[in-house]
């Protein structure tokens, strides 16, 4: 199944070298959007401009990768509303690319799924039994000579 990731992005040209490194490297739907969709369950890339146009407190924060410039205040108001991924225009496309993947991992997966996970909360575990307690109760004493 592909995941879809809306791009929501003034620069045009960085967009579309986004998309293109997506196709590559991904089996992604992506998606250029003027204004972002957070009711759809995807990874939403965004800029700035993009991000202040979401309704606060924004719902499922972990999927969006903002891509910015090093702002402190801008950084500041990211990480309180719940962003985790953060990146610049400058960084490598790799790197861009590997937080877009996480962000991807992070996307709430609908329940009813039909493949089990590896690790399961309600998988049966069967409990070691504690060894008994062999303590002699009477005092030691040390030794000395």
């Amino acid at each position: 199944m592909m995941q879809t990731v809306q791009l929501a992005l003034a620069d045009g040209m960085y967009a579309a070298v986004l998309r293109e490194a997506l196709s590559r490297s991904c089996a992604w739907h992506v998606e250029s959007v003027g204004r972002p969709d957070p009711s759809q369950h995807c990874v939403m890339v965004l800029d700035p401009s993009a991000l202040e146009r979401l309704p606060l407190p924004l719902s499922n924060p972990e999927r969006i990768v903002l891509i910015t410039h090093q702002d402190d205040q801008l950084m500041a108001e990211a990480w309180e509303a719940g962003i985790v991924s953060v990146v610049s225009q400058q960084d490598p496309i790799s790197t861009v690319l590997l937080a877009i993947m996480a962000a991807g991992l992070r996307v709430d997966k609908p329940h009813g799924s039909s493949h089990p996970s590896g690790i399961s909360p309600t998988a049966r575990t069967a409990h070691a039994p504690l060894p008994p307690d062999h303590r002699n109760p009477a005092s030691k004493r040390c030794k000395t000579q």
